[in-house]
């Protein structure tokens, strides 16, 4: 049987091994993708430090795949060997419970996670479930494509469900992995941006990418700033800072809406009054589908958006992770097989 390299977490906590495994073959509704680049995501940390519930090692993970598919099992309609495809957090769901009857497909009740319930794009070929795949523009990269199956579909779902109208004032939070995405999406779909960071050295790069406005949250509060503006209808909050978001509350406009996707165990602080008050809301947004990514991807393909990306051979995941979890990364790293 023919075998591939792979880089997995054998035990929780430790570095990646690289290995040799079997060549997986698809079954029934399945399909086998060639990796061609597969995104590093802070995510990523659950699988190697073993914080995922249940998770089962050694696993490979990867959520940010983007490749061509080279076999296709049984029953597997409108996907063949040779397209292009992208598999993202989302890695299939049931078809069976009440959130998919409903077609809430991202609320599945035994929904996969590439990379997590089953073995991800960190390797040189993987099996996915055939509702888990987007097909790629041919516009893009691989190494484009492929953070945007996580970092790009979050921002951009986000914010094209937020209910904010062109010309809006939407403020990004962090200018980092997700954030240097969401100023381009946000720029993109008409809405008068402002960029927030700590410092002033991301404010030429916050411009560069479409901000109309950049606020220092190290020397201005960054509420008073939004609102000397006149109020944000969304602040999507991309920094993985539960201080950062309860600094930027007071910043919404009246129906305004925070809407965090970096993601963190730690509360955000908000009182009852601050949301009465203006009826603003504060709420989260959990990616998207197969199809999102499509749409996240034709967009980009459309508007010019990319990631701004550093690619690594698969054999060195770990320098490449410790680049990503250090923040040393601008913006998104990328395995290429």
């Amino acid at each position: 049987m023919a075998t591939m390299r792979a880089m997995q977490v054998s035990e929780a906590g430790r570095d990646f091994e690289l290995v040799e495994r079997d060549v997986p073959e698809p079954g029934p509704d399945q399909v086998r993708v060639k990796v061609e680049a597969c995104g590093i995501c802070h995510s990523d940390a659950m699988v190697k430090e073993g914080l995922w519930p249940d998770l089962a090692l050694p696993r490979v993970p990867g959520h940010e795949v983007a490749g061509r598919i080279d076999a296709v099992g049984a029953d597997v309609e409108r996907f063949s060997v040779g397209d292009r495809v992208g598999v993202g957090w989302h890695g299939g769901h049931c078809f069976r419970c009440e959130a998919c009857r409903r077609g809430d497909f991202i609320s599945c009740e035994k929904g996969e996670v590439c990379g997590i319930t089953y073995d991800g794009g960190y390797a040189e070929y993987l099996v996915a479930p055939f509702e888990a795949l987007a097909r790629l523009p041919e516009e893009l990269a691989d190494a484009d494509a492929a953070p945007l199956l996580c970092a790009g579909i979050t921002t951009y779902n986000a914010l094209r469900n937020s209910g904010a109208r062109p010309g809006d004032l939407v403020a990004v939070e962090g200018i980092g992995g997700l954030g240097h995405l969401g100023v381009q999406y946000a720029a993109k779909m008409g809405f008068r941006v402002a960029a927030l960071s700590r410092g002033p050295d991301k404010e030429e790069l916050a411009r560069e990418l479409g901000a109309h406005h950049y606020i220092d949250t190290k020397e201005e509060n960054p509420a008073e700033a939004l609102q000397a503006l006149g109020g944000a209808r969304v602040i999507l909050e991309t920094a993985p800072s539960a201080d950062a978001a309860t600094a930027a509350v007071d910043g919404l406009s009246a129906d305004g809406e925070l809407i965090v996707v970096g993601a963190s165990f730690d509360p955000i602080r908000v009182t009852a009054m601050q949301l009465i008050m203006g009826r603003r809301s504060l709420s989260g947004w959990p990616s998207g589908v197969a199809t999102d990514s499509e749409d996240t991807l034709n967009f980009s393909a459309l508007t010019g958006v990319l990631p701004k990306v550093e690619t690594f051979p698969l054999e060195k995941a770990n320098e490449a992770y410790q680049r990503m979890i250090t923040n040393e990364a601008r913006f998104r790293v990328v395995l290429v097989p």
